[in-house]
């Protein structure tokens, strides 16, 4: 079958498309035949080493596919056969023609859902919901959405005033992004390309506070922040590093202004996303939430859905395709 190899760590080009044999589901997984292979900014940063990959090079890259279950395990539900299915897989090897997964984290596509939506909504719209219920919102608070524009920021901005939000401050990268942050729900979009955007973030709250910072950027600039939140009440929730470090706040920093981090990681909370899978599916059936979809390609051109994403020049999810 046709695969994609991560052959060692480095750039995009470590990547490197293969014929390798088809597996086979052993007890407790699922054979899948791939119809949408979505492309994740975590995956980049395992292929770059960021973060260790426990396996041997080279492997069968990719954590999460789309497709109809042609073959099943023992002790898998024979139900399951013919279904379409979003899963995920704890050992890599979704960059492929097939998949093996296990059963337990299949998750049915909605039959009014396409294959190539379901990719593309699946990881960020489910941690989307989690976020939301996290934030814990009343109606009244003004929160801060940064990269707005796309993934997880994206779906943030189109759900929060239905969450309970009031009013939706986001940051995006130039005027495209911003311009789609507003057609998202977004009352004021900052460009966060400006090193100065915190300062314009201060001049437009003109002296007033915020109470939710959603943080994908990390940083220095989390930091920033704290001083323009509501002293007691405000609340930062801490779920990626789009900088390349996390949000760079002490316990200090927070304590000497009354200020709550809240961090998104971690087993438990990666088991409330995966339980979120269907409802974002449910959400994009019901129109609530729209997928955002950048391009598909092929899936011999992984290496190239790398390298816009590294380029920040994605605009949605990436999701390949096996010819």
């Amino acid at each position: 079958m046709q695969a994609i190899l991560l052959t060692a760590t480095g750039g995009p080009e470590v990547l490197v498309p293969s014929e390798v044999p088809a597996p086979r589901p052993r007890a407790g997984q699922i054979l899948v035949k791939s119809e949408a292979i979505p492309v994740l900014y975590p995956e980049t940063m395992l292929r770059s080493g960021a973060f260790p990959v426990p396996l041997e090079k080279p492997f069968v890259f990719g954590t999460q596919a789309a497709g109809a279950v042609v073959e099943i395990g023992d002790g898998v539900d024979p139900a399951l056969l013919g279904q379409r299915v979003m899963v995920a897989s704890d050992s890599f090897g979704t960059y492929a023609e097939f998949v093996c997964a296990p059963a337990e984290s299949a998750v049915r596509i909605p039959d009014a859902l396409p294959s190539v939506e379901a990719a593309a909504l699946t990881m960020s719209g489910s941690v989307t919901l989690p976020l939301l219920t996290a934030a814990k919102l009343t109606g009244t608070e003004t929160v801060l959405i940064e990269a707005a524009a796309t993934g997880i920021g994206g779906y943030l901005t189109q759900l929060a005033k239905e969450a309970g939000a009031a009013r939706v401050i986001a940051t995006a990268g130039g005027p495209e992004k911003s311009d789609r942050a507003r057609e998202f729900g977004a009352d004021v979009v900052i460009d966060h390309l400006d090193p100065d955007w915190v300062d314009r973030l201060r001049e437009t709250l003109g002296g007033a506070t915020i109470d939710v910072v959603f943080d994908s950027i990390g940083g220095e600039s989390a930091l920033a922040l704290l001083d323009l939140m509501t002293p007691l009440t405000g609340r930062m929730l801490s779920y990626g590093f789009l900088s390349g470090a996390p949000a760079q706040v002490t316990a200090m920093d927070l304590i000497m202004r009354g200020l709550t981090l809240i961090g998104c990681s971690g087993p438990a909370w990666l088991a409330g996303v995966a339980d979120s899978r269907a409802a974002a599916m449910e959400r994009a059936v019901s129109g609530s939430l729209t997928p955002l979809v950048d391009r598909v390609l092929p899936l011999d051109q992984a290496a190239q859905a790398h390298r816009i994403l590294a380029d920040r020049a994605a605009k949605g999810t990436i999701v390949l395709q096996p010819h």
